[in-house]
């Protein structure tokens, strides 16, 4: 596989940590870096406000650095600037330095302090904080009511997982250094940055490349789309098999839809009763329907992957037809009553491709999420051996060595009913077509998610979506996704 482009990748705390270290160790100065930070925020800063009166919350450690460097720079064009320091920094640390560069006025670090502010720029605390915010601090944000610009993240925001830790306030505007960090996208994190922008400050390519990205942003470049050659056919792009019930036949025929619609080359639906057989012959004339019992198709091996789940009920036979699928060597894409039906039983699901919970089918079957939702994936996914989407409009794709991409292109109007069957459909569509699980999991999550874009494109806010809105418009989130 080709490596992805730096730009998708994701670093921890931890791991931009590791890459400062790299750069001082290289050469790079501390000092120089955190200018050129501050630098990077005035000119955002200038770019997107007019003077106003401007004050900087300054922590003791780099980040507060960083917000004395903005200060300087902002009052050296006229800006009327004031500093409040919630502690000194550490003598002579290059925050210490960046302090002592400052001429202007430190006022008390107090509400009232805020309350004299038009625009207020959070260099409290970085992404890496490492306890809960409170105090003085929390208390002095929790007072913002005006533009907050913040720096890294916004303070008490933990970078790792996007959860605020005690408090974290609502930023206008988040500046952020050399890669972005997982809580820039996961939820309430992504929400509480407001606009990121990712700046560069002349961090050696030598120590960003130092460490290797476990962690992805879900876009086009960390996945390719299947090409048809000349001498392709049907039975290249694969069989998908799509067993459905009586109880919701819709959730089996839309995803049939949307697997047809990624590329497979034939989709079966394989009714469990003949009843429902006769409804599916009334569907779309491309799609194939199998008289019952589903179990009978597993002999034929050009049916290579299998979309379990889809209107199915959660009892043990849909388990059965699962084991059995993935003991005939089928790709397998386990979702809705599938998954239940391993409620407590994750061993169950071994073997299957990729997996696609939502919140409250992973805590069935795998116990309650944590406010880690990217930890929770991965371990999902070692537990399993499959690809596991914990599926939100900030998807999780994990996979089972530790990769992980983040999707954030999903609009909130994908909570509808349907919408999960059509993923499913998706993932089950492009892995038939020899995609690896991973890359075809993260692929059938951002095309969803551009499909419902494209959708709502025009509408105002708010506007609903039904599932079935989604099909019209894979063709044109098939083209976005390979200019």
């Amino acid at each position: 596989m080709t490596p992805p482009p730096p730009t998708l990748s994701l670093l921890t705390p931890d791991e931009m940590a590791r890459v400062d270290r790299a750069a001082i160790a290289g050469g790079a100065s501390g000092l120089a870096l955190m200018h050129a930070a501050g630098a990077a925020v005035a000119r955002v800063l200038r770019r997107r406000f007019r003077p106003c009166r401007l004050l900087v919350l300054a922590g003791p450690g780099n980040n507060g650095g960083d917000g004395y460097v903005v200060a300087r720079l902002l009052e050296r064009e006229g800006w009327p600037v004031s500093v409040a320091a919630l502690a000194p920094p550490r003598p002579g640390s290059d925050a210490a330095l960046a302090a002592a560069e400052w001429r202007g006025p430190v006022l008390p670090f107090t509400p009232e302090t805020l309350a004299r502010a038009q625009l207020v720029v959070d260099a409290l605390f970085g992404a890496g904080l490492s306890r809960d915010l409170d105090g003085s601090a929390a208390a002095a944000l929790q007072a913002v009511r005006v533009p907050l610009v913040a720096v890294d993240v916004p303070s008490g925001l933990d970078g790792a997982t996007g959860q605020p830790r005690g408090f974290a306030p609502q930023a206008a505007l988040t500046v952020t250094f050399g890669r972005l960090k997982p809580g820039h996208l996961l939820l309430p994190g992504r929400a509480l940055c407001g606009e990121v922008v990712l700046a560069d400050i002349g961090l050696p390519e030598a120590a960003l490349n130092s460490i290797e990205a476990r962690a992805f942003r879900n876009a086009p470049g960390l996945w390719r789309l299947p090409e048809r050659g000349a001498q392709d056919h049907k039975f290249s792009h694969g069989h998908v098999t799509i067993p459905g019930g009586a109880a919701m036949p819709g959730a089996a025929r839309l995803a049939a839809m949307a697997a047809r619609r990624i590329g497979a080359g034939l989709v079966t639906l394989a009714a469990e009763d003949a009843a429902t057989a006769t409804l599916f012959r009334q569907g779309e004339p491309g799609l194939l329907v199998a008289a019952p019992p589903p179990e009978d198709l597993l002999a034929d091996e050009r049916r290579n992957v299998w979309v379990l789940g889809p209107g199915l009920p959660p009892r043990p036979e849909t388990l059965a037809l699962l084991r059995r699928a993935v003991e005939a060597g089928r790709g397998v894409v386990a979702d809705g009553g599938a998954l239940t039906a391993a409620a407590g039983q994750p061993h169950t699901l071994q073997g299957a491709a990729i997996l696609t919970p939502h919140a409250g089918e992973f805590a069935k079957v795998f116990g309650a999420l944590r406010r880690d939702r990217l930890a929770a994936a991965r371990m999902a996914a070692a537990v399993t051996g499959a690809v596991v989407v914990l599926k939100g409009s900030d998807s999780i794709i994990a996979a089972p060595d530790g990769r992980a991409a983040i999707n954030h292109n999903a609009p909130p109007a994908l909570a509808t009913a349907g919408s999960g069957d059509v993923l499913a459909g998706l993932a089950g569509g492009l892995l038939a077509q020899r995609l690896p699980p991973f890359e075809a999991a993260c692929a059938a999550a951002w095309l969803h998610g551009q499909a419902a874009t494209l959708a709502l494109a025009g509408a105002a806010p708010g506007t609903p979506l039904v599932a079935e809105d989604l099909l019209p418009q894979l063709r044109a989130a098939w083209i976005a996704a390979t200019r």
